[in-house]
């Protein structure tokens, strides 16, 4: 299966709720008076694009009605489609690579939003590349989480990093970026409990184990990247607005698109928070987490 393929059948909730919506509110063609337009705005922020990129898009099909007395729905379509694409395409969606091994990408979010899959889904990428991949347990909180992550890792024979239950998560992770350094790993790839964003405590402990990192690697962590499910819809906003306050986030990984309408939020967070989407999450396999090419993913959204 293709990338296009992928991330259609992925957003294919996304994609009935919106392209539906948009169809029936502009049947065919026929005039656009002020109460089609409020039913395309509203249609557009329930499809959790967020605000500003709803009042856009309208706004561009007003000006296109005053050119024009009938707008057809493909035309209104093909409006959404330019206003995404070019909001989508800024932004460095590539993993910034260290000059000098190993990377190390630091994975943070709530509770339940894929993080251990998602660490062990971008191992299995850097694997695919050949590279040495080097894991680190640093939820010591969840039960079964170091044991999670150590499933994936006999999985894709790849090193984890450990320690026992309720250990200070800084020293772990203190841990393995000597390992990753010893045994001359490309990339450590490190797991942390899930954490309200609201919890200033919680966030004052990833705040530690990033200084950890830095100072054995004062370029690391080269990427920390919040992992966001894509059905919390516009909450996921105020997770990344609060993590980015604390961490300084490098990028975003939107899992669980697969079985959300809600694949919107995604523009609306990098609207906002400017803030490249790096990864998206179209499945449960260990290849469904897919580098984000937004070109692909806004033809996806609008694919007939």
């Amino acid at each position: 299966m293709g990338l296009f393929d992928r991330f259609k059948a992925g957003l294919q909730k996304t994609h009935q709720k919106l392209f539906a919506e948009i169809k029936r509110i502009l049947p065919g063609s026929g005039k656009i008076d002020a109460t089609t337009l409020e039913e395309l705005e509203a249609s557009l922020i329930a499809a959790d694009l967020g605000v500003e990129m709803a009042t856009k898009i309208v706004e561009e099909v007003k000006r296109l009605r005053t050119e024009a007395r009938e707008l057809r729905d493909t035309e209104v379509l093909a409006v959404a489609k330019k206003i995404l694409l070019d909001e989508l395409v800024h932004g460095d969606h590539s993993i910034h690579v260290a000059p000098q091994p190993p990377t190390v990408i630091l994975v943070v979010g709530v509770n339940g939003t894929g993080k251990t899959t998602s660490v062990a889904k971008l191992a299995h990428r850097f694997q695919q590349d050949g590279r040495k991949v080097l894991l680190a347990a640093c939820d010591t909180f969840r039960a079964a989480a170091v044991e999670q992550l150590q499933i994936w890792g006999q999985r894709l024979k790849a090193d984890v990093i450990s320690s026992k239950y309720g250990a200070d998560p800084a020293a772990v992770v203190h841990d393995a970026v000597d390992a990753a350094v010893a045994r001359e790993a490309d990339a450590l790839l490190i797991d942390t409990a899930g954490r309200l964003h609201t919890k200033h405590n919680l966030m004052q402990e990833l705040e530690k184990v990033r200084r950890v990192i830095q100072k054995r690697l004062p370029a690391a962590p080269h990427e920390s990247l919040l992992v966001l499910d894509a059905s919390t819809g516009s909450n996921g906003l105020n997770q990344a607005r609060e993590f980015h306050k604390s961490m300084g986030l490098t990028g975003l990984i939107v899992t669980k698109l697969d079985g959300t309408s809600k694949g919107g939020i995604v523009v609306a967070i990098q609207r906002e928070m400017k803030l490249p989407i790096k990864f998206v999450g179209l499945g449960e396999k260990v290849d469904d987490l897919q580098p984000f090419d937004a070109r692909q993913f806004v033809e996806a959204m609008f694919a007939e």
